[in-house]
């Protein structure tokens, strides 16, 4: 039995509205619409292993445009990857590896989490950033060994949100001539017809932004989306836009072209309508051979990979040093001398004794750990001299020149966390950006899915309280510091000294399993009196710093950040008042919760009830270790302009407001 192209899109199409159909929920409209240009591009010019689907030079393909799976899904399963029909029928079902949008690690194929609109879109930009800067630092001539497209799937709604305007113009700039895109353009959204809040000129936007742009393209024409996706491989210096005429819910004799498709099951009557429009005589999640025959991806894809294994060992043999570096970044693993450098920034921050901001900390322990960690892909959001991220070496990557490690991204704060994120899943780079606490909002969704997925990503957030003065309110966060603690999987670190912020450095940097965000101060801080043993407890996000002077304490002072310091002093008051309590200093809620119960309990002996936590932000979350018989010095309205000494003393944190609310306890 032949098959036509046309049967190679029907059969994503009939697999999209039958798994729709028995979840009961979900979204037909975008997969029938889409299932022309699906089928083109995975046929024709997908690169990639369903055997290995982390093979490291494999095209990335990305469905911004989330909320239509089980376009991915189909496609997936029908290329043979490890996505059985079974999967396909447990769509949207408890555990099953065919979630309700895309997870990255769920399932084999998928590169990363979706259904945010616009953020896959931002991620391809980072996934084709990272293939250009691989390719510029360890290709050579006559020996490419990274070389890739990637290519994103999007729709209307990926093109209203703001983000896409933020990465798409640095992807314009940067000139990311391998990020091919596909524009869904069906006038669809949940709300019906666009026309009366989308009137963009989207391609002339696009030509704004340095792009190529193809317009006009008949989404269900295979020759034509052939031709297009030909010309955008053609294209050199520019990234593509292919933009695709399409009919949401192609197929559907009553239901295309409506918004009654685009997140509903079409309903049992109007599938057998469908199937009948389509010529598709097969019963429920049934294939014909032929079509699995045509969609078959496997031997092509072990050949294309075997291919590039053995031009790699042939740069192996010339190239021994870069093929190692090129696999250790890959693996995510830390070099031979990291940990001699980290050893060596600790007992230089120790021995110093500065008092220096933690945002200069941080920035010097960039400085001190960047020949140690060359993968650094470092950032700011248009704040570097404040954020301190840039070290001297750095190379600045600018308007397309990708030979850098320093990207300067602009007042993109979304784009610049959506942008790592694709970095990150890309592989062979560790991004850290930074921006003010305050502007995390601005970040929030990108950081969330860094959670969500898992990764490395580190983000540097400076100027962490009210300690940044005369700015005002609008500058300084309150609830934010808490608010982020609230993220599963997410390590937010607020370090107290420049001791603290080298471990929470290399603690991010070695943790490949979840992203972290230091939070910074403004003004300087004193380094604590540590010792080996109060350095080794660091790294266990919260221990005792300085036990009370005879050995008995009757109450804790709990503290993070530049309120550490307010706790020491607070101490030695108390003490002159015979007054005997213990300093906990926590830089890492999120890693002191995950230690054992006895060390938890040394550290905050569930006996001492009586506990003051200490902290320049909202209060609430500080009762799950005070307990309501304790007290939380914080901050739970906005804050003012003021200097910063002058802010701290009207908000209370001060000696001799400390020890009185300590003594009312």
């Amino acid at each position: 039995m032949s098959v036509s192209r046309t049967d190679l899109a029907n059969a994503i199409r009939v697999l999209t509205m039958d798994a729709v159909e028995k979840a009961k929920s979900g979204h037909p409209g975008m997969p029938m619409g889409m299932a022309d240009i699906a089928e083109v591009l995975w046929n024709d010019y997908l690169v990639h292993n369903p055997a290995n689907p982390q093979w490291a030079n494999r095209d990335r393909f990305i469905l911004s445009n989330g909320h239509g799976s089980m376009l991915q899904y189909a496609l997936l399963h029908l290329a043979g990857y490890d996505l059985s029909m079974d999967d396909l029928e447990q769509f949207r079902q408890w555990h099953s590896k065919t979630p309700g949008h895309p997870e990255y690690r769920d399932t084999p194929g998928v590169e990363t989490t979706t259904g945010p609109l616009g953020q896959g879109l931002a991620n391809g930009v980072g996934m084709a950033l990272a293939e250009e800067m691989l390719a510029a630092q360890f290709n050579r001539p006559d020996h490419h060994i990274v070389d890739h497209y990637t290519y994103v799937f999007l729709g209307d709604g990926c093109l209203m949100e703001g983000v896409s305007h933020e990465a798409c113009s640095l992807a314009g700039t940067w000139g990311l001539h391998k990020l091919v895109c596909f524009y869904d353009d069906n006038g669809i959204s949940i709300d019906g017809h666009v026309t009366d809040w989308f009137t963009d000129d989207t391609p002339g936007r696009f030509e704004a932004y340095g792009w190529n742009v193809i317009r006009n393209v008949d989404g269900h024409d295979p020759d034509a989306i052939k031709k297009a996706i030909h010309q955008a491989r053609s294209q050199t210096v520019k990234p593509t836009l292919i933009c695709c005429k399409t009919v949401i819910g192609h197929g559907s004799p009553n239901k295309a072209g409506s918004h009654d498709c685009h997140g509903a099951p079409l309903g049992a009557e109007e599938i057998c309508l469908t199937r009948e429009n389509l010529g598709w005589p097969d019963q429920p999640f049934q294939i014909p051979e032929a079509v699995y025959r045509a969609y078959d991806a496997r031997a092509k894809g072990e050949a294309a990979e075997a291919d590039w294994k053995e031009r790699f060992a042939k740069y192996q043999e010339i190239y021994p040093d870069e093929a190692a570096e090129f696999e250790r970044r890959l693996r995510g693993e830390v070099t031979a001398g990291f940990d001699g450098a980290l050893d060596k920034l600790i007992a230089d921050f120790r021995t110093e004794a500065p008092k220096i901001a933690t945002r200069v900390a941080s920035g010097r322990s960039i400085q001190a750990l960047a020949a140690a960690v060359p993968e650094f892909l470092g950032a700011s959001a248009d704040l570097t001299p404040s954020n301190n991220t840039r070290w001297k070496e750095a190379i600045d990557i600018g308007k397309h020149r990708l030979m850098g490690d320093y990207i300067h991204y602009g007042v993109r704060e979304f784009a610049m966390s959506a942008i790592m994120n694709g970095v990150t899943l890309h592989g062979g780079f560790l991004p850290f950006g930074g921006t003010f606490l305050i502007f995390s909002d601005y970040a929030r969704n990108g950081i969330r899915l860094s959670a969500l997925m898992g990764i490395r990503v580190i983000y540097v957030m400076t100027h962490d309280s009210i300690g940044l003065g005369e700015d005002g309110p609008t500058h300084q966060p309150i609830e934010q510091v808490n608010s982020l603690r609230l993220i599963p999987n997410l390590l937010v670190w607020r370090p107290a000294d420049a001791v603290e912020t080298a471990i929470a450095w290399g603690a991010s940097i070695k943790n490949t399993a979840a992203p972290a965000l230091l939070a910074l101060s403004r003004q300087n801080l004193p380094t604590l009196p540590h010792t080996d043993e109060t350095v080794a407890n660091a790294w266990r996000g919260g221990y005792v710093l300085k036990e009370a002077a005879n050995g008995k304490p009757e109450g804790i002072l709990l503290a993070t950040g530049s309120e550490v310091e307010l706790a020491l002093n607070t101490q030695a008051k108390l003490a002159e008042a015979g007054r005997h309590v213990r300093v906990v200093s926590m830089p890492c809620v999120e890693i002191f919760a995950a230690q054992d119960q006895a060390y938890r309990d040394a550290v905050l002996p569930p006996a001492l009830t009586r506990r003051l936590a200490m902290e320049a932000g909202s209060t609430a979350l500080w009762y799950k270790y005070v307990g309501l018989q304790g007290d939380v010095l914080g901050i739970d309205r906005f804050g003012a302009s003021a200097p910063a000494p002058v802010l701290f003393e009207k908000f209370g944190f001060t000696v001799d407001n400390a020890v009185a609310r300590f003594q009312a306890l």
